[in-house]
């Protein structure tokens, strides 16, 4: 039985409360993006990806994903490890010395449900371009599925992958972007403005849709079904995830500030208590 709204939700609150407690207790990490994008992955592994019990790197006859921006690794780790892929109170050892859980996700650590090294940006898409076509190959009509940020699209190599992939008609896979218009430096437009991505990616012949409440999980669930039924038609599918970073923690949210910034004592405290528990911390 998949999870409905309400079931969801609760989980989405819980993983907050991960992401806020793994940052804060080693002063070090991204809240912000993680904290955007956190229905978004609750919802995409939670409902939506055909997944197997356990881990298979091969990933032969289940829907794979692949995170490109790293550095949000809290909200990755916390909704693997509710995933079961590996026990929760191993959320406790975030970026601790001989931890599996580094601040960006590595394969040499062999923490299951991490496919590919995502610290240095602009990689994730081509990696998953490689697995959606050894899919075809394989006869396997699974998705692939990636999560980019939107400032990791002035990383140049993004824009060869999104070339190939319509080029060689590779549509079983959705990239989505999170759209939250910020990066480490201040906005996306004072740093590097890339105007209308939707008209970039459709100039490249993608297929795009836009999620506009990237952080309702209604909307998010209605999206992804929606991209779903656009694949195996000729064009790789785009979604542009309209996301606020810092989502759920107010003093979080409408600035870059926490794009790589630990909360204090205090500031933990106050986010927590905009977070009731729902599930159990680890």
């Amino acid at each position: 039985m998949k999870p409905n709204t309400q079931q969801l939700s609760d989980l989405t609150i819980q993983v907050r409360r991960d992401i806020l407690r793994m940052v804060h207790a080693v002063n070090s990490g991204h809240p912000g993006g993680s904290l955007g994008c956190t229905e978004f992955l609750v919802t995409l592994y939670q409902n939506i990806m055909d997944r197997k019990e356990g881990f298979d790197m091969n990933g032969i006859g289940e829907d794979l994903f692949f995170l490109s921006n790293g550095h949000i690794s809290p909200v990755f780790y916390s909704v693997l490890a509710r995933s079961g892929y590996f026990p929760v109170s191993e959320l406790a050892t975030f970026r601790l010395l001989d931890s599996r859980l580094q601040g960006h996700p590595t394969t040499h650590e062999g923490l299951p449900g991490v496919r590919i090294a995502s610290g240095s940006l602009g990689q994730g898409l081509s990696v998953a371009l490689g697995a959606a076509q050894a899919k075809k190959l394989n006869g396997d009509n699974h998705i692939i599925y990636t999560l980019h940020g939107d400032g990791e699209l002035q990383e140049g190599q993004n824009w060869e992958a999104i070339m190939y992939a319509s080029a060689k008609k590779v549509d079983n896979i959705i990239a989505t972007v999170d759209l939250n218009g910020k990066q480490i430096d201040g906005t996306t437009d004072e740093v590097l403005a890339m105007g209308s991505l939707r008209a970039k990616f459709e100039a490249f012949d993608w297929d795009v849709l836009e999620i506009k409440e990237g952080n309702s999980i209604d909307a998010i669930l209605a999206g992804l079904n929606d991209a779903k039924s656009r694949t195996g038609k000729g064009k790789p599918v785009c979604i542009l995830l309209h996301t606020e970073m810092g989502n759920g923690v107010d003093f979080m949210m409408h600035t870059h500030a926490w794009h790589g910034k630990a909360p204090n004592n205090d500031q933990l405290a106050a986010a927590l208590a905009q977070n009731v528990s729902t599930l159990a911390d680890y």
